[in-house]
C-alpha cells in the first residue's frame, strides 16, 4: 500500500519576512566618513534595515554543508561517471515537491492570456502528451488525460523538456516579484497586461515598466516625487531556475541531524536512512509501507490487487509518501527530475569543491549605442549578449564567456587530453543531467548519486522537475 500525506498549497507568501525601506535607518551615519545616511543634506545615499530573505511559494530553506558527491551503489552500469568526490553546497531553497499539471496549467493560462500576439509562445511551452505513447502498450489514455484532466491536476507535470522547465522558472521568478509588489501596495494587479507590457523583473529595475501604481510609494531622498523599488531595498527574491546536480543531490540525500560531532558515520543509499525500500520508522501503522514510487520488479508495476505495494502504476500526486529529513517530497522516486547541468562523464573529477556546476555561460544586458539599457524585446524582457572575447580576455578567472565545455578537448599538464565531448553524438552541450527514479525504474536509480542525461530539447513521460532558489546573505534562518 502506499501511504499518502496531502498538504494545502498556499500561493500566499508570507508578508512579515522581510520590511519595506523604512526610517529605521535615518539616524544612522558611516562608520567610514561620518556623514549621514538618508539625508538629502549629506548626499542622500540610502540604506535601510533588512530582516532577511523570505521564504519564496512553494520552497524549502536546505542548510547548506559539506558532503561527499557521487554513488554509494554498485555502479552496475559501468559508466563511471559518479566517482565520490567531497564538496561542499551554500544554502539554498528547493521546491517541497515536484511542479505538478496545476502549476504548469497555470503556467499556460497566463502565457496564453499575455502574449495575445505571440500565440507559439504558448505552444511552445506545451508538454509533449505523446511522450506517453507506447508501440506495445496501451498508454493513449494517458495522452489524452493526463497533463488536463483534474483527477492529475496534483500530479507532477511530465513531458516537459529542459529548456521548457527553464522558462517556467523564469516566469516563476516575474509573477513572485510582481505578487510582491502588489502585496506591499506598490503596484495594483493588472490582468489586462499584454504581449511586451507584462511585469518583468529586470525590466522593472532598470525602468521598461511600470504598471497600475499602487497606494504605497517609496520617496525619493534627492528629489522630488516617488521612485520605484530597487535592488539594494532587498524587496525582489533571487530567480527561481532549477537546481544544479550538486544541490539536488545534497538536498536529496537530506543528512540533516545525521551528524556526529561533525562527522557522517553512514552515508544514504536512498533519500531516507536504512538499507530497504520500506518503511521502519517507529509509527507500527506506517511499518513497511513502500518509502517511493518505483518499479520494484519486471511486470510490476504496483503490487498485486488488494496489495499494492507502493500503489502508483504511473506517477502519483506530488505530497505522496514521506518527506525526506529536510522537508522533501519524492526525491527518490515519482518521476526523475531535470537539473541546471550540462552532463559530461567526468565532471565530478573537474568540479569545483564549491558551489560546483558545470554550465555556466556568462552573458550581460545589451546596451544601446549611448551605453544604456537597450528596449526591451517583443516579449517584454531585456536582451542579453554573451561577454566580448576582448572583456573576456582582461579576465584573470576565465577566458571565455561559454564555459560549458571548460577543460574538453584542453591538454593537461602532462600531455594527456582531455574529454572530447564530440566524439559522441549523445553528448555535447545539449545534454543535459537529471537526477533520481521515476515511476519506471528500479531501485538502483533511487540512489542520489546516479545519473542520466537527455537532450535538452527532449522529454520523457518519466521525468519533471522542481524549482530552486539562491539563498543570499546568512545561511540560516
Amino acid at each position: 500500500m502506499r501511504m499518502t500525506y496531502r498538504k494545502s498549497i498556499t500561493l500566499a507568501i508570507i508578508a512579515t519576512a522581510f520590511l519595506l525601506p523604512s526610517s529605521c535607518s535615518k539616524k544612522q551615519s558611516s562608520s567610514t566618513t561620518g556623514w549621514k545616511y538618508n539625508n538629502a543634506k549629506w548626499g542622500g545615499f540610502e540604506t535601510h534595515d533588512y530582516a532577511g530573505q523570505e521564504t519564496g511559494p512553494g520552497l524549502v530553506l536546505i542548510e547548506g554543508g559539506s558532503f561527499t558527491m557521487g554513488s554509494s551503489e554498485q555502479d552496475v552500469t559501468h559508466e563511471h561517471n559518479n566517482i565520490e568526490r567531497r564538496i561542499t553546497v551554500p544554502s539554498f531553497y528547493m521546491d517541497e515537491t515536484e511542479v505538478s499539471n496545476l502549476h504548469y496549467l497555470e503556467y499556460l493560462h497566463w502565457l496564453g492570456r499575455v502574449f495575445v500576439d505571440y500565440p507559439e509562445v504558448y505552444k511552445q511551452a506545451l508538454p509533449d502528451s505523446l511522450c506517453w505513447r507506447d508501440k506495445l502498450a496501451y498508454n493513449e489514455p494517458y495522452v489524452e488525460y493526463y497533463f488536463r484532466h483534474p483527477a492529475y491536476k496534483n500530479y507532477p507535470v511530465v513531458g516537459v523538456n529542459w529548456l521548457q522547465a527553464t522558462a517556467y522558472a523564469a516566469w516563476r521568478t516575474d509573477r513572485v516579484n510582481e505578487y510582491i509588489l502588489i502585496r506591499e501596495g506598490i503596484l495594483k494587479p493588472d490582468a489586462a497586461q499584454v504581449n511586451e507590457e507584462n511585469f518583468n523583473t529586470n525590466a522593472y529595475l532598470v525602468g521598461q515598466y511600470d504598471g497600475k501604481k499602487g497606494k504605497r510609494e517609496l520617496r525619493s531622498i534627492m528629489q522630488k516625487g516617488t521612485r520605484k523599488v530597487r535592488m539594494e531595498d532587498g524587496i525582489f527574491l533571487p530567480d527561481y531556475r532549477l537546481p544544479t546536480e550538486a544541490e539536488w543531490e545534497f538536498a536529496a540525500i537530506g543528512n540533516l541531524g545525521q551528524s556526529n560531532y561533525e562527522n557522517i558515520n553512514a552515508k544514504k543509499i536512498y533519500s531516507w536512512g536504512g538499507l530497504t525500500t520500506r518503511n521502519q520508522g517507529g509509527k507500527e501503522k506506517n511499518r513497511g509501507y513502500m518509502m517511493a514510487n518505483f518499479k520494484r520488479d519486471r511486470g510490476d508495476q504496483a503490487g498485486i490487487a488488494g496489495q499494492l505495494n507502493d500503489g502508483a502504476f504511473i506517477t502519483t500526486e506530488v505530497f505522496s509518501y514521506w518527506p525526506n529529513d529536510v522537508g522533501l517530497y519524492n526525491m527518490s522516486g515519482n518521476v526523475s527530475e531535470w537539473v541546471m547541468d550540462v552532463y559530461r562523464p567526468l565532471s565530478y573529477e573537474d568540479m569545483t569543491d564549491f558551489n560546483a556546476h558545470r554550465g555556466n555561460v556568462y552573458k550581460k544586458k545589451r546596451l544601446d549605442a549611448d551605453g544604456y539599457v537597450d528596449i526591451k524585446d517583443s516579449l517584454g524582457r531585456l536582451i542579453m549578449d554573451p561577454v566580448t572575447e576582448e572583456e573576456n580576455q582582461k579576465r584573470r578567472n576565465y577566458k571565455k564567456s561559454d564555459n560549458m565545455g571548460y577543460l574538453d578537448e584542453e591538454t593537461y599538464a602532462d600531455g594527456e587530453q582531455g574529454y572530447d565531448y564530440g566524439v559522441s553524438s549523445l553528448i555535447n552541450n545539449k545534454a543535459r543531467v537529471y537526477k533520481g527514479a521515476s515511476w519506471n525504474d528500479r531501485a538502483y536509480w533511487m540512489s542520489p548519486g546516479t545519473r542520466r542525461y537527455l537532450d535538452e530539447e527532449q522529454d520523457l513521460s518519466t521525468l519533471g522537475f522542481r524549482c530552486a532558489m539562491h539563498r543570499v546573505g546568512s545561511s540560516k534562518n
